[in-house]
């Protein structure tokens, strides 16, 4: 027998005899209808992460079917296998809890599988994080498939589109501006294709740096769901699987720390989710590769931001397809990236972008000339209140509120929040700082997109339309509004962010990169002696990840799969 493994050969149970082993899998295959001359083809693996429970990847069967088409024509054999699948708004308490179990699940299954190469197709939000770090894990020739954003629907005369529309219509109804058959009607029009929310949210920023990362075809990133255009990327996803099997290119030589640091300033650049500071760093970690938060906002100020899309301007994701997708982007950048880092075709990001054109729709990719913004969306804060920082979607915020001194309004966790935000009797003023603890990594509850903390419902009435918010949380790639996130240590390992009571004096400083809890260190020692950690959960997964979650800083991942496997 030949020493190179080929298809089904890969990985044989064990049984003291390998060609024993290999003879009972090709008996076993046989069954299934495969002819002897298909089982000694390049075997493709095609992640399957479609489910009930996942809008969107409703259309994940079609684009499987596509996938096999070109897998076929180039001379694989394609075979299907099961992963978690993370449907957004299914999942509880939240989808991050539950990404590093599909990244487990994912890189054991492609380990464990005789396949060459594998197709990861997924779409939401933690889906193409999970695919990622679990491929870049098992170090297996790899092509990532997304399953695009959504088209926009229509009410009246405005176009509609998940979520930032239905936070902005929902601000709209907690406030009494909207009734209650309205809001219905609009709910009914949100989400109307299949595939991902329609904006620059977590999804599509995850399809944006892979893409810029290399783990995509070229020009596949922004292609909306329904169009064919996404069943041909799925034809040549599966195609160019085949030739990523044949030379052995690997996620390895793909995910650098050059690839990485290009994501990063894309990230900045179309206005991204805060979501993908998190993912990045965990998706780097697999990889070997550090992503320090205090790097972000040097990096930030030298990258203007490019993209006029949803939360931050009014344009959708299909706006940007038509723009030319991502090209137009890395054009603009291009004197600020590393153009020899190597795309899945095998080619470097120069050679992509010498066949690719340089033209632009000025309403949608700005120039580096004419930038939306002279520096990048995303910024680090650090101080007393975050040592080890906290992230601000500066380009989603009100700039009236950077410079900013205001007294706390607390909430101790999210059942409080729920319980007392919309009390009438509320102590709360425009001026204060809305403050939501015990909502990280390590709080027990998955630390969900909940930073979006809504405006108090008497202000909300009065017309209040943004307040600076505070938490350990997280906040969905299409929220607004001037929120400070993801704050390092967490309330519940005893960080300063816990140890806030009502009516502290809070400092924020855009322009020095500070936010500060103005109380005492001896107040503050005080009152870290009566802090008690959250009882860890009894079992199970729940309990594996209390364990062994690290903190937001270094993307939520398990310490035991950082570094490559």
């Amino acid at each position: 027998m030949s020493d190179k493994k080929i298809g089904m050969a890969h990985g044989l149970t064990h049984m003291g005899d390998p060609d024993f082993a290999l003879y009972m899998r090709r008996s076993f295959a046989s069954s299934m209808g495969y002819g002897r001359a298909m089982l000694d083809k390049p075997v493709i693996g095609i992640v399957d992460t479609s489910s009930g429970f996942n809008n969107c990847h409703r259309g994940v069967p079609g684009l499987i079917e596509a996938t096999k088409r070109g897998v076929l024509a180039a001379g694989g054999l394609p075979i299907t296998f099961p992963t978690i699948s993370l449907g957004e708004s299914f999942v509880s308490p939240t989808t991050l809890m539950f990404r590093n179990l599909m990244s487990m699940d994912v890189e054991e299954m492609i380990r464990a599988q005789p396949m060459d190469a594998v197709v990861l197709i997924g779409g939401c939000d933690k889906t193409v994080p999970a695919l990622l770090m679990g491929a870049i894990s098992a170090d297996k020739p790899a092509i990532l498939l997304v399953t695009g954003p959504m088209m926009t629907s229509r009410h009246g005369e405005e176009r509609l589109g998940a979520c930032t529309d239905c936070r902005r219509f929902w601000a709209e109804f907690r406030g009494g501006r909207l009734d209650r058959e309205e809001i219905d009607a609009i709910g009914a029009r949100l989400c109307t294709t299949e595939g991902t929310c329609p904006v620059m949210g977590t999804a599509s920023t995850m399809a944006c740096l892979a893409e810029t990362m290399g783990m995509t075809l070229p020009g596949t990133a922004a292609i909306p769901a329904v169009h064919a255009d996404r069943l041909r990327a799925a034809e040549a996803s599966g195609a160019r699987a085949v030739g990523l099997a044949a030379e052995e290119l690997k996620p390895s030589a793909i995910v650098t720390k050059s690839a990485v640091a290009n994501a990063l300033r894309v990230l900045l650049a179309i206005g991204g989710s805060t979501n993908g500071i998190l993912h990045l760093a965990a998706i780097a970690g697999r990889a070997g590769i550090e992503l320090p938060l205090a790097d972000l906002n040097a990096i930030s100020d030298a990258t203007p931001v490019l993209v006029d899309l949803k939360p931050t301007g009014p344009h959708y994701m299909e706006d940007l397809f038509a723009a030319g997708g991502l090209a137009p982007i890395l054009w603009g950048l291009r004197p600020l990236l590393d153009l020899d880092t190597v795309v899945v075709t095998g080619k470097t990001l120069a050679q992509r972008l010498d066949n690719e054109t340089k033209t632009a729709d000025l309403g949608i990719v700005r120039s580096l000339e004419k930038p939306l913004q002279p520096q990048g969306g995303l910024i680090a804060l650090f101080g007393g209140l975050a040592p080890g920082g906290a992230i601000l979607k500066r380009s989603a915020a009100d700039s009236r509120l950077f410079e900013h001194e205001g007294r706390a309004v607390v909430f101790e966790s999210l059942n409080d929040l729920a319980a007392r935000v919309d009390d009438p009797d509320l102590d709360v003023e425009p001026e204060d700082i809305l403050v939501l603890q015990n909502a990280g990594p390590k709080s027990g509850t998955g630390m969900p997109e909940a930073g979006y903390l809504p405006i108090p419902g008497k202000l909300a009435k009065a017309g209040v339309k943004d307040m600076i918010r505070i938490s350990d949380a997280r906040m969905s790639g299409t929220a607004f509004g001037t929120i400070i996130l993801h704050v390092t240590p967490e309330s519940a390992t005893g960080g300063p962010l816990g140890l806030v009571r009502n009516g502290d004096r809070i400092r924020l400083s855009v322009q020095r990169r500070c936010l500060d809890l103005l109380v005492s260190d001896e107040e503050l020692s005080a009152r870290g002696q009566a802090h008690r950690p959250p009882t860890p959960p009894a079992r199970g997964y729940a309990r594996l990840y209390h364990d062994h979650v690290l903190a937001a800083d270094a993307g939520c991942d398990f310490d035991f799969l950082r570094g490559r496997g």
